[in-house]
This record gives structure tokens, C-alpha cells and sequence, in this order.
């Protein structure tokens, strides 16, 4: 068959490159194997014909990723983070404890003149205690916080 007369003979669409736009004269950023060869470029990939075996494959390494929480700072402040025990979003529970600045603010005041009960003044206040942080879920220990 031939096309009438008068009008032009038909040809192939436009390629994609050519309707998008793409330079196809411009370098890819990337290598592009060429067909034939596997992505490495190294060797060829044989022709699968019906009747022939697939190729064999090099076994499989199992290799274990340990997975690292991040460090958590602790503060006198409770801390938003993930229980290491039972594995829960959390924030922690303080409990403050006599610590060495507690201890040595007490022993301070002595030497001060503070005999009769006023050296104990350290021992009600919060700001002067160690924290010594907790999991509100399963009680566990997750951190503490030492003044000195």
C-alpha cells in the first residue's frame, strides 16, 4: 500500500526524549550498561534457552545490624526517651537522692557555724540532691543525674 497522493508518507512518532524535551546529544550523569551487560558491567548474561538450568547463586551472608539507641543527657528535669526496658516511649520519673554535693554543701555549713540543725537545710532541697531517673511503666533505672 502506498499513501495517497497529494499527502506525505506516514513515519514513526516522536521518541519520549524528542516529546519531553531531553537533549539526547547530553552526557548521562550516570553510566548506562550497555544491553547484554549486568549492571556492574563485568561479563554477559547468558541466553536462557528452553531445557537449560538456571544459574546457580553464591550463597547468602547474614550479616546482624546492631542498632544503637541514641545517648540520652540526663538532667535534673525529667527526660522524654525510649525505656531500655520495656521499649516504650516515655518520660522519666525522678526521684532525688542525697548526693556529694548535698553532703558537701551540710559540711559547708558546719564550718560556718551552722551546728544546730541548720547544716541539714541541704538535705530538703531538691536543687542540691542527685536524680536518679525511672521508667513511670515497668520502675525500671535508666539514668541518673550527679550534681558533683
Amino acid at each position: 500500500m502506498s499513501a495517497p497522493s497529494g499527502f506525505p508518507a506516514p513515519s514513526a512518532p516522536p521518541s519520549y526524549e524528542e516529546t519531553v524535551g531531553i537533549n539526547v546529544n547530553y552526557p548521562h550523569p550516570y553510566p548506562v550498561p550497555e544491553p547484554g551487560l549486568r549492571p556492574g558491567g563485568k561479563g554477559t548474561i547468558p541466553p536462557q534457552g528452553p531445557g537449560q538450568p538456571m544459574p546457580t547463586s553464591s550463597p547468602v551472608t547474614v550479616q546482624t545490624v546492631y542498632v544503637h539507641q541514641p545517648v540520652v543527657v540526663f538532667y535534673d528535669r525529667p527526660v522524654q526517651m525510649s525505656c531500655p526496658s520495656c521499649n516504650q516511649m516515655i518520660v522519666t520519673r525522678i526521684c532525688y537522692e542525697p548526693g556529694a554535693l548535698t553532703w558537701l554543701s551540710c559540711g559547708g555549713l558546719c564550718l560556718l557555724g551552722c551546728i544546730a540543725g541548720c547544716c541539714l537545710i541541704p538535705f530538703c532541697i531538691d536543687a542540691l540532691k542527685d536524680a536518679e531517673h525511672f521508667c513511670p511503666n515497668c520502675n525500671a533505672h535508666v539514668g541518673s543525674y550527679k550534681r558533683l
